[in-house]
């Protein structure tokens, strides 16, 4: 089988010298490429220059991404080409289109009219106290999937903060069927740890746990497997 997966996290720039991150070390998106390589899958690995990946090997490819727009841009033919898709990466929700100080802001009638300018400097100066930045929201790339190949087995990810196990499996399960996916792997952020990554893997009826990423990774390789 032909493996995609996305690791690590987008960063959105605000300058040439400062960007809003997704704070994600692409480590478990390196122990699933390195279950699918362990038996000689051919593995396509989209993510970004400061992740974790894996050791070289032969049946190992990877692409460095920077924001979502260069995330999109790079996964479309590659969903078109692939069998399986495991969507690990943290993506930007947001992006930033503009940043000014207080000043403008309070002289500005009209907020609207700042969501049409750029900053054009390569540095936005330090010079004020108070900076305001607008964003504007990203593309959904999860939900471009299935548009771009309907045959693909798709894994999609959803990460909560603090919420209950109904809730996480409810807003997960949403969802895996808003965007087609096969399995999503539903986890909070309280329950990862250096050593313990608590996750569930759902289908439309099953939730299958996992307590560490190797765990996770076993679990998400059985999966795709038996789906082939």
């Amino acid at each position: 089988m032909k493996i995609l997966i996305t690791s690590g996290g987008t960063t959105e720039k605000i300058d040439q010298v400062r960007g809003i991150t997704n704070h994600s070390s692409g480590r478990l998106g390196k122990k699933i490429a390195e279950k699918f390589l362990a038996v000689n899958h051919q593995v396509t690995l989209v993510t970004t220059a400061s992740a974790i990946k894996p050791e070289k090997h032969v049946n190992l490819s990877i692409i460095e991404i920077t924001d979502v727009s260069n995330l999109i841009e790079t996964l479309e033919p590659l969903v078109k080409s692939h069998h399986v898709l495991i969507h690990s990466m943290a993506v930007s929700d947001y992006t930033p289109i503009y940043m000014t100080d207080l000043t403008e802001v309070e002289e500005t009638s009209d907020l609207s009219q700042l969501l049409t300018k750029t900053n054009k400097e390569r540095k936005i100066s330090s010079q004020a106290d108070y900076q305001v930045l607008f964003l504007k929201k990203t593309p959904k790339v999860i939900s471009l999937v299935k548009q771009w190949n309907p045959s693909i087995q798709l894994i999609a990810f959803k990460l909560l903060v603090n919420v209950s196990k109904e809730e996480l499996f409810q807003v997960a399960r949403s969802s895996l069927k808003k965007n087609q996916a096969d399995y999503i792997l539903a986890n909070d952020l309280t329950m990862i740890s250096a050593d313990k990554h608590l996750a569930y893997l759902l289908d439309d009826t099953n939730a299958y746990m996992a307590e560490t990423k190797a765990e996770i990774a076993d679990l998400i390789f059985e999966k795709v497997r038996k789906n082939d």
